[in-house]
């Protein structure tokens, strides 16, 4: 748990110090971005290779190496003198940190027995889900208050403990025997190239303005082919690197597709909320942290109740409740105006972080039920892996969301502001003689209401696109509870959980 918490940190925690980090290197906002888009592709690549790994290597040496390299990369991250060298050390960061995950699941799931399950997950899921909460509130008053390479140096005692606790107490299961068998490598130079791709396509995708770009017509096309390929190799070979044949279990398919689409979801409002505080609202970073702390604090609470609840309701109804909760949540989100103050965030965050518990909880019971354990590793990794993809297009969705529908709300709302509008006309005429009255000439003042309204109309679209982006992910999620239906209900009350 200690070096999951520490990865899933690391993902939020460097985007606030992103500003200073350009900064102290010479370096634009747009090349600084780099340094999370290099650690997000490493990240991806790794994360299904993660099972094969440690039937190669021994669970317990890939656990104690990825948190070693991690908190490694951690301590030279810090220490960069400039860009290229932190975006190499993010790289190889990503790669090291990519594993931690699926690893920490397999484990867990073997160190319960089958009625603990439920419970022991839904305290470990505290650390997955609060992290990102944390990370923006760390990263902004340790950027603030010491300097942004400490968001790094802090990870390197969390993985000393880590990585000691790990060597005391964790041990391989008696089916995990280190294979010396072939090495699969037009898959995993397909993989590189297929997940690399898209990782970097949605991540930059709105900065080069999507198709528009030819960076991202190249970018797109290698992700098709590599994918189309790696999938083909993966079904047809002797020694999969990944082995797609998980996916034969139909409840399993259905619950990574949802896990899927609730990373697209939970992800995307977690870039929104934020930069709705920072962008529109004018809250400095650490005070819009501390605004997303309910979402925190509903989990917390939420999360140790469904692991009671696992015993006593049947796992699909409390995964609907989740879904029906949050789109209560998102709902609330589409009807914020430039008016809003803190309890307007309050209640539905505190709604949507207690739904994050009813999500998560049982839909990884669910999904991993039918997995034997000689395959968990293997469906754990690729789990986390289109969890990623889900919050990586997501995040990509939304952002492209707010730009083209701001340009559309303010080609709307301007439309109204005419000479022959006479509200507009009154207003501007109010405007004006405010700013005669404050000292300015009339041909000054006029310009200035000019820019006063523009400035208005450009806010009140923005607020319209982000209403717009909420009310799609509603939208986007009620559209799956048909898929609750699709999954089979689990066969023993201690059926396996594996965190996202």
């Amino acid at each position: 748990m200690i070096s999951t918490f520490m990865e899933v940190l690391d993902t939020t925690v460097v985007n606030v110090s992103l500003p200073h980090i350009a900064g102290s290197l010479s370096a634009t906002p747009d090349e600084a971005t780099w340094a999370l888009t290099s650690y997000l592709v490493a990240n991806a690549i790794i994360l299904p290779m993660t099972g094969w790994l440690a039937n190669r290597f021994g669970r317990k040496r890939l656990l104690m190496a990825s948190v070693a390299g991690f908190t490694l990369a951690s301590f030279f991250c810090g220490f960069a003198p400039n860009l290229p060298t932190l975006i190499i050390f993010r790289i190889i960061q990503g790669a090291t940190g990519g594993g931690l995950q699926p690893l920490s699941q397999a484990i867990l799931l073997e160190v319960f027995p089958p009625e603990d399950r439920g419970k022991a997950m839904a305290f470990w899921a505290l650390g997955i889900v609060v992290a990102p909460m944390l990370g923006p509130v760390l990263g902004g008053w340790l950027t603030d208050s010491y300097s942004w390479r400490w968001v790094f140096y802090i990870n390197i005692p969390i993985g000393i403990i880590a990585l000691l606790m790990t060597q005391t107490f964790v041990f391989d299961p008696p089916y995990i025997k280190r294979r010396a068998g072939g090495i699969d490598y037009w898959g995993m130079g397909l993989l590189v190239i297929g997940i690399g791709a898209l990782q970097i396509m949605l991540d930059k995708g709105q900065e080069e303005d999507w198709f528009s770009s030819h960076f991202i017509v190249i970018l797109a096309v290698l992700a098709a082919i590599g994918l189309i390929a790696f999938v083909i190799r993966e079904l047809t070979t002797e020694h999969p690197i990944v082995d797609l044949r998980v996916f034969r279990y139909r409840t399993y398919s259905a619950g990574v597709f949802l896990m899927t689409v609730l990373g697209f979801v939970l992800y995307g409002s977690t870039v929104l909320v934020p930069l709705m505080l920072q962008t529109l609202l004018g809250y400095p970073a650490v005070k819009a942290g501390i605004v997303m702390l309910p979402r925190g604090l509903g989990s917390f609470l939420a999360m140790p109740l469904v692991g009671l609840l696992m015993s006593k309701i049947e796992p699909r109804r409390l995964l609907a409740a989740g879904i029906l909760f949050s789109s209560l949540s998102f709902w609330k989100f589409s009807h914020l105006n430039l008016d809003v103050g803190y309890w307007d965030f309050f209640i539905p965050l505190i709604i949507q972080g207690s739904s994050i518990g009813l999500l998560f909880v049982p839909l990884t019971t669910i999904t991993n039920d039918p997995i034997p354990k000689e395959e968990i590793g293997n469906a754990t990794s690729l789990f986390n892996l289109m969890r990623n993809i889900g919050a990586s297009i997501g995040i990509a969705s939304v952002t492209t969301i707010l730009a083209r529908h701001q340009q559309t709300h303010i080609n709307i709302l301007s439309s109204h502001v005419t000479q022959y509008d006479p509200a507009a006309q009154s207003m501007m005429q109010s405007m004006t003689d405010r700013m005669i009255a404050a000292g300015a000439d009339p041909a000054t003042a006029m310009r200035q209401a000019y820019a006063a309204v523009a400035g208005m109309v450009d806010r009140h679209a923005y607020m319209m696109a982000f209403n717009d982006a909420f009310g799609f992910m509603m939208i986007v999620f009620l559209l799956m509870l048909p898929l609750i239906l699709v999954m089979k209900r689990p066969q023993s009350k201690g059926s396996s959980v594996a965190v996202h």
